[in-house]
């Protein structure tokens, strides 16, 4: 048990002290670097250690460091200006709060008052998709799909209905694309009719999948035609972009990809603030803006005690501008060709390496047994947290999940390090991954 007066969440793990964080290194007590393939659970896209942004906290803390409504502050404005900016035509209001799960709680409660504002009070249902995470409030858990984050909460949850995600590699209906015609979007309208179109209020996902099917890319049809099924029922269609936002995919969105224009994008972890100050929020579409400000409600009647914090608002000014200055978005793509490239390369030479899959920096692999079944590694190895302690006694910091095929079996890794990596840095990271598995596969049974 430990000495310190920390609540842990895990009594057994052991938790370095760092004492310093540079680029993209943290250094603990005993002088040992590790190399932060996980962005600091993908919330560090500029880097650890910048004076920039600290000095602009220590400014803005020194002129105005907490307000509350009725007030808003210069940094707010400038943000929100160029939060608009980066985002799809048509989506140009933001509401501010101070993480992931808070932002889709705020999607949750905004989408129930549109609707409540269209005159549809029936409609109140988020569909979701399986093996997707929205965070741990008790609405957000209640749109996610991680087991143990819904197995003891069970009792508390709102029950929403799930589909089954675009899962290529493993589709749930046996079929091999092209030839399903994307089936995997098909499912959302029956499960819209399933449900009730006069109940569903929107449907959410993940653009790119996070933990849980790591990296999961759907194909090019499959967004637009989520769209037309959403525009057809009259369903919200929003997007979690808490991990993929601001750049960490080789554009601004994630659904930048599809050429789609969502209702709502909900972002959080450190896309916008670093990582330096907590920062989420939600980008409102001028339709969705115009039924709350015209209809009978005349406003959004939600908020949290931190919303529009200051001295958060101006660090997301300064990150903004550094991922902008520097190109981040375009060296994000660059990066990540070549660091998908080197992993491809990597499922040649192991046996173990059944699928890799992403973009940008935002990758994800799937490990296996036997390539030709696509036979899972038994839960009980743990093949992937194996792997993430070997790379971390390499000085390499990796996610590892388990559950990706059937919420049991299923092992992967993602790697999301910060948009400031290098090429050198990457092969870095490739090269623990390669050692590791290397001893790691003459252990496995």
């Amino acid at each position: 048990m430990y000495k310190d007066h920390i609540f842990h969440r895990d009594p057994q793990e052991e938790y370095p002290l760092i004492v310093k964080g540079e680029g993209i290194y943290l250094y603990d007590n005993t002088g040992k670097r590790y190399l932060d393939a996980c962005g600091g659970s993908t919330a560090v896209p500029i880097g650890h250690g910048s004076k920039e942004v600290a000095e602009a906290m220590a400014e803005q803390a020194k002129e105005i460091a907490y307000l509350h409504d009725p007030f808003i502050s210069q940094a707010l404005l400038e943000v929100t200006e160029k939060i608009a900016a980066m985002s799809p035509p048509g989506m140009g209001k933001v509401f501010l709060v101070s993480g992931g799960s808070e932002a889709n709680e705020s999607a949750l409660k905004l989408t129930r008052q549109y609707h409540l504002g269209k005159g549809n009070p029936h409609k109140y249902k988020f569909i979701a998709r399986w093996y997707c995470h929205h965070g741990v409030t008790v609405g957000a858990a209640s749109m996610s799909s991680k087991p143990y984050a819904r197995r003891n909460m069970e009792p508390l949850l709102l029950d929403f209905p799930h589909i089954m995600p675009p899962y290529c590699y493993r589709c749930p209906w046996s079929q091999s694309y092209p030839g399903c015609g994307v089936l995997c979007a098909d499912v959302l309208e029956r499960e819209i009719l399933r449900s009730g179109p006069e109940t569903v209020a929107a449907f959410i996902t993940e653009v790119i999948n996070g933990p849980n099917i790591s990296g999961l890319t759907p194909p090019p049809e499959y967004y637009p035609r989520i769209r037309e099924i959403c525009d057809k029922y009259d369903v919200l269609f929003v997007v979690d972009e808490v991990m993929t936002g601001f750049g960490r995919t080789g554009a601004n969105f994630a659904i930048d990809h599809w050429g789609v224009i969502p209702d709502i994008i909900t972002f959080g972890k450190g896309g916008v603030s670093g990582g330096y100050s907590p920062l989420g929020g939600i980008i409102v579409a001028d339709n969705v803006v115009h039924v709350l400000w015209e209809g009978e409600q005349r406003r959004f009647r939600y908020g949290h005690c931190y919303s529009g914090n200051p001295v958060s608002a101006r660090v997301g000014c300064v990150v903004l501008d550094i991922i902008k200055e520097q190109g981040l978005v375009q060296s994000a793509k660059e990066r990540g060709g070549y660091l998908l490239d080197r992993l491809l390369r990597l499922q040649e030479d192991h046996a173990s390496v059944g699928d890799v899959r992403g973009k940008g920096l935002m990758v994800g692999v799937e490990f296996v047994k036997d390539k030709t079944t696509k036979e899972t590694f038994p839960p009980e190895v743990n093949f992937a947290g194996r792997l993430a302690q070997l790379t971390m006694a390499e000085g390499v910091m990796i996610f590892p999940f388990q559950g990706c095929v059937d919420n049991v079996a299923g092992d992967e890794i993602l790697i999301t390090p910060p948009l400031t990596i290098s090429e050198g840095e990457i092969d870095e990271v490739v090269g623990a991954i390669d050692k590791s598995l290397t001893k790691l596969e003459g252990e496995a049974p």
